[in-house]
């Protein structure tokens, strides 16, 4: 894919972002009423790169960023505009920079959608792979919060010599390496991040952090809907005020069950590859993603 052509002749090429301009990037995210805080902001930082547009004064009006996980792909987010610059295609700008950065690193450029991006993307070429929807409750319902345990599994926080194993096992669901990310959500919402055993083998983990709006949780991976039940049923009972869970599409008993406890659909994704979208990781383990942020 070939870099587009300056879009507005009015503002300067995108570079990096800096990290003294974070306070303008949260202010997209404001803007826009997203979840992120100051410490996604610094994964991108760290672990990827962030593409900024500013504008006379030198002030940050749009975003877009990538990570890569594995040497395999690269995650494409946080692609944010200013209302006031909008429908000048600095987004589609951004987004074709990220792509042709992703294809010269020879990463698969993959991304979640809304409905009104995926439009976007499909004629960038992208490819739907497939679906899941976010689920928010104000405050989740606590009568029987935690479901019964599967016979044979145990629920507990995970210990410092265990750690090792969490990634190893979210590598199985995601379809490679991302320990990196999971170390920097792994102190966000600590009472959230919880394994299932069998024995000495670990069957699931689900990890939350910090948000804006919310707590998010996520990612959740486990053997079946029992298992993420038990993790999400315990992480519930540790946390307070509104959460946010990126379910799955087609894990029903497990949406059913949260619906049961309060929480509500607020906007569908599709996940998308760049090019011929093969998919990645073990979708019969994948419960809910970390955020479409995030992968």
């Amino acid at each position: 894919m070939s870099a587009m052509a300056h879009s507005d002749p009015d503002l300067p090429r995108e570079s990096p972002l800096q990290a003294a301009e974070l306070r303008d990037a949260e202010g997209l995210v404001r803007e826009a009423g997203w979840n992120q805080v100051a410490a996604d902001w610094r994964i991108f930082l760290e672990l990827g790169s962030v593409y900024a547009v500013r504008d006379s004064a030198g002030r940050v009006i749009a975003t877009a960023a990538t990570i890569p996980y594995g040497g395999r792909v690269a995650w494409i987010s946080m692609v944010l505009v200013a209302g006031d610059y909008r429908g000048r295609g600095i987004a589609t700008r951004l987004l074709r920079r990220c792509v042709d950065d992703c294809v010269d690193r020879r990463l698969q450029p993959v991304l979640d959608a809304t409905p009104a991006g995926r439009r976007v993307y499909l004629r960038l070429g992208f490819e739907d792979c497939w679906r899941f929807t976010r689920y928010s409750a104000p405050a989740p319902h606590r009568e029987d919060v935690a479901p019964q345990t599967p016979d044979g599994v145990v629920i507990r926080p995970i210990s410092d010599d265990e750690w090792l194993m969490l990634p190893r096992y979210d590598a199985k669901a995601f379809g490679t390496d991302r320990s990196a990310l999971l170390v920097r959500l792994r102190g966000r919402v600590p009472e959230t991040v919880l394994a299932a055993w069998r024995g000495d083998r670990m069957i699931g983990f689900v990890v939350g952090r910090d948000g804006r709006s919310a707590t998010q949780l996520g990612p959740v991976a486990a053997e079946d809907e029992g298992v993420a039940k038990a993790l999400l049923g315990r992480a519930l009972a540790r946390v307070r005020g509104p959460i946010y869970i990126d379910l799955v599409d087609d894990k029903s008993a497990l949406r059913r069950w949260l619906e049961g406890r309060g929480f509500a659909p607020q906007r569908p994704f599709t996940r998308m590859g760049f090019g011929h979208a093969k998919m990645i990781g073990d979708l019969a383990r994948t419960m809910a993603v970390a955020g479409p942020e995030l992968g």
